[in-house]
Formats: C-alpha cells, structure tokens, sequence
C-alpha cells in the first residue's frame, strides 16, 4: 500500500510587494509517496521556487493544507518548522552552503548539532555518511580544498545524515560542469534506490528526465504532472 509522504490541498501563496499582491501559488493539490523521485519543472516566475519553499518548510502558505508524513504543517511556526525540516528534510542547494572555516565532517556533523547527538556520535555519522558518498579520504578537507563535485558531495551527505524522510534538491547541478552533474545525478539516483523520497527542482529537461515523475508548473498552477520511462543521459 502506498504510503503518502506529502498531502497538499488547495495550496496558494500570496506576496505583498508594498501595495501589489502577487499571487505566486493558486491552488495546487499534489500528493507524493514515500519512495518516490520527483521532479519539479517551470519557467521562472512559475510558482515552483514557492511550492518548493512550502514543501521544504522555509515557507508556509497563504493559504491550503500541507500534511507531510501525517502532519499538518500548514500554520506552523518558525520554532516548529525549524524542528520538522530539521528532523524530516534534507536539503541540497546549487550553491552548497558549506561552511567556509569548518571541514566536511564538521559541515555533515551540523544537523546532529542541533538534534542533540553526542559529539562522539556525530562524528561517527558524518565519517559514515560521507563514506558512502565517496569521501572517506576528504574528511577533514575545508570546502576551498574541494572541487565542485566534492563540495556538492559533502553537501548531499549533510542532507543525508539525519535519515530524514524527504530529500528536497534545488537545483543541485547548476554550478557544476556536465561531466559532474551527471555524477552527482547518478548519486542522486543511488540514494533514491536505496529507499529515499527525492525531489528534485531544475529548469534542465535532461536533469529532469532521470526522475520517475515530472510535475510541471505555470502561472502558479500545476500544467501537468506525468509518470515517465527512466532515460540515460
């Protein structure tokens, strides 16, 4: 039996820009399963940074139901939110943010931090964590000792090591070149197999086309949203 991860109803956001109110969200309903690899596409100005932000719990919604694992998350606050995304999400940015001064295993280690692991546990973890994304030799590495790929590793182990329900990828290969993007799609894909919920939020139709689903945003209204025949790039 399916298990749904994410349940929204009805989903719109509004944004006052002084007088004008921009309403980036309409109305979308989207369920997502446990398991599950989705991607979500659009033009810019389509609404998919917003549902990205509400599904990731960085926002909530004007208005609509947002249940994720069970959970009505829609009226949180901050203080809750912070726990949920901090206990259920992992997050894997273009832009990495890494920690300049700490080293990889200090950066993978922060979400233990603030869930309250010990220290010694948090560092067996990180060391676990950022083995199986190939960097058991780049440990103690700072992110300007690491290429591109290798930063975006430690970051996908980050997102990684609290187990988290959902992994939410904002565009994860926009600053690398093509030869690494596809690396880091193929781990995307490893964690996927492994048994992870993945989104995954890019404008690149190839990127896309590596999830099992596309959901495709406009005008702040969902276009279309088809299963799909894994393709190789």
């Amino acid at each position: 039996m399916l298990q749904k991860v994410i349940e929204i109803k009805n989903i719109g956001k509004t944004y006052k820009i002084g007088a004008l109110e921009v309403q980036a969200l309409k109305s979308i309903d989207l369920v997502i399963n446990k398991g599950e690899y989705v991607a979500l596409m659009g033009p810019s100005g389509s609404g998919k940074s917003t549902l990205m932000n509400i599904l990731g719990c960085l926002d909530t919604p004007t208005f609509g139901l947002y249940n994720l694992n069970g959970t009505d998350v829609s009226g949180m606050n901050d203080n809750e939110l912070a726990e949920i995304r901090n206990k259920g999400i992992g997050f894997v940015f273009q832009v990495f943010n890494l920690l300049a001064r700490n080293t990889a295993i200090e950066n993978v280690a922060l979400p233990l931090v603030y869930a309250g692991v010990s220290k010694k546990e948090r560092i067996e973890r990180a060391i676990v964590t950022l083995t199986n994304v190939g960097l058991s030799d780049r440990v103690e590495h700072k992110p300007n000792e690491l290429s591109g790929g290798q930063r975006q590793r430690v970051a996908i182990a980050r997102a990684l090591v609290n187990n988290p329900a959902i992994i939410l990828a904002d565009e994860p290969t926009g600053n690398l070149d093509s030869k690494t993007s596809y690396e880091i799609m193929d781990l995307i894909e490893e964690i996927h197999q492994k048994g992870n919920t993945v989104i995954i939020v890019t404008h690149e139709e190839a990127i896309a086309k590596r999830a099992k689903r596309i959901v495709r945003l406009r005008d702040g209204l969902i276009e279309s949203d088809t299963l799909q025949t894994r393709t190789e790039i």
